[in-house]
């Protein structure tokens, strides 16, 4: 069952509705606040790419640095300094860009896509928003001496290694798995399950590869987004906070002290995402700011002016006590 969240109004017109579930739970892991359904498995998407990279980094994957690590976690929108990325990952691993399994794609930033076109390139697996974390689990592979063939087969190895990981941090039982867009296996994960994984990140202790791969989260959001992606304005605007999204509306993070949230906005529309995200962060008592009011309520525009808003119905998701 899905709830009325998020409205558009036009001229003082509720033009649309967007509906979902929301989860917000408090340190001790339990709900402070539910609504919709949110211990329903849904596809968690990319917001599974750290508990995939957590796997890596606990089967020998060795990142140089945090920004290869954060990489490897990226749904990011083909910029040059993602790109680099990438390409030094494979080359660090004898690899190139053909042995990536993920489909081809051209660069999600329209700056940087519009430069591709114009250069006359075509779709490539490079720009694709996930290579990061493909460059990454074919390093895993070399590591550990496992096939390159097959790697995003569920039978593969490291799949099985991601399936175990994410069973046991998110403690959702087994279950069927589907095929995300980059065509790797995907774990069906509730909300409450989703939220309490990346309180395991946020709050593990210094050294652990959880704790990592928060370090990596908040030290490069641009690296893990893109320019104006919902992470990177979500994360400079509240710093401490680690989140990731997830296509067709999921989103998902947690604080230091181990409050989390998790959401899925059910027609997966983008523009409902940061007006929700900003309600839930005031719910779980975050200081509020001018920054984080103006992304709260992005304009509706009408011959390039604002004439309404996008928000939050009143009442939907309710300020904390």
């Amino acid at each position: 069952m899905s709830v009325d969240l998020v409205e558009v109004v036009r001229s003082g017109f509720r033009e649309c509705v967007h509906r979902g579930s929301v989860v917000i739970i408090g340190p001790d892991g339990e709900p402070t606040f539910a609504t919709g359904s949110v211990h329903v498995p849904v596809y968690p998407r990319s917001t599974n790419k750290p508990l995939q990279a957590l796997t890596l980094l606990k089967h020998g994957f060795m990142p140089l640095d945090d920004a290869e690590l954060a990489i490897a976690t990226a749904s990011h929108t083909g910029e040059p300094e993602h790109i680099e990325l990438v390409e030094r990952l494979l080359r660090r691993f004898g690899f190139g860009e053909d042995d990536l399994a993920c489909p081809p794609d051209l660069p999600g930033d329209e700056r940087t896509r519009a430069g591709v076109l114009y250069r006359g390139e075509k779709p490539a697996k490079r720009y694709m928003n996930c290579s990061g974390k493909h460059a990454a689990m074919l390093a895993t592979c070399a590591v550990n001496g496992w096939p390159i063939t097959g790697y995003t087969e569920v039978g593969h190895p490291l799949q099985q290694a991601v399936l175990a990981q994410i069973i046991e941090t998110t403690g959702e039982p087994e279950t069927d798995l589907g095929i995300d867009g980059c065509g790797l296996p995907i774990v069906p994960v509730s909300l409450t399950n989703l939220a309490r994984a990346f309180a395991t990140l946020a709050t593990a202790p210094d050294g652990t590869p959880e704790r990592r791969i928060a370090t990596a989260l908040r030290a490069h959001p641009r690296v893990i987004s893109g320019t104006n992606g919902p992470d990177l304005l979500t994360m400079n605007a509240v710093p401490e906070l680690i989140c990731k999204i997830g296509a067709d509306g999921v989103h998902a993070g947690a604080l230091p002290d181990g409050s989390a949230f998790a959401y899925k906005i059910a027609d997966g529309a983008d523009r409902a995402r940061i007006p929700l995200t900003m309600a839930v962060l005031q719910r779980m008592g975050v200081e509020w700011s001018d920054e984080l009011a103006a992304l709260a309520a992005p304009p509706v525009l009408g011959g390039g002016t604002r004439v309404g808003v996008i928000r939050v119905i009143p009442g939907a998701v309710p300020p904390g006590d």
